[in-house]
């Protein structure tokens, strides 16, 4: 079976199916956590609620927790609504994300949200970030300051995984399009990766390079998973062959932005959009090859921080170093 996914058509997780247990909400099925996922690290730091459908992820002294996709997936669409940990959550990082790296050690592929705790009366920022065949040299973060507060409620967060693009949502609206060019080469994912949601402390760089550290005193911190979503195609991790049958019961998975949520997608980057790596001038003299440099975004971004995306010269301080997951951050935070 071929893996050529410009407009493909993947299929709805097969054992959920088979076994009757999913359920749908908006346009996707919800699966149970045990038909999709198991248990990664934690211990009873992971705990399932709600009919086996809510996952409770805590961190504390003693450990943070995480959970796995029990298959691995080449291309799809992969969901869940999310409620993070309120109050002081400075150094506290959540990840949802997808990665290989398990298998692929020095080329990994990582498609990722990482939503970034703070000191009490600043919001979590969310972060989204891409590597492809171990490109961790070359960090393509983007940062965005959200415009609700997500330890007040559930709010959806999606990747869209395809062969030729990648596109983040929240609550639905696209909010980052990467496309694969010929410029990116291999630094687009393109093999098999597994889907994880983890909570880990981030202490020395997730807050203002490492300044602010995550207080115990107002531990646990809980992340609430639920309306999971797994909508691709399991394949083999070692022979990469699809398990999908195309007589099962399909759903076309959306192959592009549509004009209007573009418009969206631009509102949303235009208000609330805090760094992008194709701005950088501390970290690229010269942009990566397949940033396309608008104007009007770099001279926001330039007012926002004239350090990072002005004249590229810090006056005081030293630059930030790779941070832990051999993974590059932006030089502010």
């Amino acid at each position: 079976m071929g893996y050529s996914y410009l407009g493909f058509v993947v299929l709805v997780y097969l054992s959920a199916v088979v076994s009757g247990s999913t359920t749908t909400t908006g346009d996707w099925p919800i699966i149970a956590f045990d038909e999709g996922y198991t248990h990664l690290f934690g211990d009873d730091n992971l705990m399932i609620h709600r009919d086996g459908k809510t996952v409770h992820l805590t961190l504390d002294e003693r450990t943070g927790s995480g959970f796995v996709s029990q298959d691995v997936y080449l291309h799809g669409f992969f969901s869940a609504s999310i409620k993070l940990p309120a109050d002081y959550t400075a150094g506290v990082v959540v990840a949802f994300y997808m990665s290989n790296g398990d298998v692929f050690e020095k080329n990994h592929d990582e498609i990722d949200f990482e939503f970034l705790g703070n000191i009490r009366g600043k919001e979590w920022r969310i972060q989204t970030n891409v590597y492809g065949n171990g490109s961790t040299g070359v960090g393509r973060e983007e940062r965005y300051n959200l415009w609700f507060d997500p330890s007040d409620d559930f709010h959806s967060y999606s990747i869209l995984w395809t062969d030729s693009q990648i596109i983040f949502y929240v609550d639905k609206i696209p909010i980052r399009e990467v496309e694969r060019t010929e410029s990116m080469g291999g630094d687009f994912p393109s093999k098999p990766m597994s889907l994880y949601a983890t909570i880990w402390d981030g202490s020395g760089w997730a807050t203002n390079g490492g300044k602010y550290r995550v207080n115990y005193k107002y531990a646990p911190y809980i992340a609430e998973f639920s309306d999971l979503v797994l909508h691709g195609c399991a394949v083999d991790p070692i022979e990469q062959f699809s398990k999908c049958d195309n007589s099962q019961e399909s759903k076309s998975i959306p192959t592009g932005v549509t004009r209007t949520q573009r418009v969206k997608m631009e509102s949303i980057r235009t208000k609330h959009m805090t760094y992008s790596y194709c701005y950088d001038k501390l970290r690229y003299s010269v942009p990566p090859p397949e940033c396309v440099i608008n104007p009007r975004e770099a001279e926001r971004l330039r007012t926002f921080d004239p350090v990072t995306f002005g004249d590229g010269r810090r006056h005081h301080g030293k630059h930030r170093r790779h941070r832990s997951r051999a993974k590059t951050e932006a030089a502010s935070i």
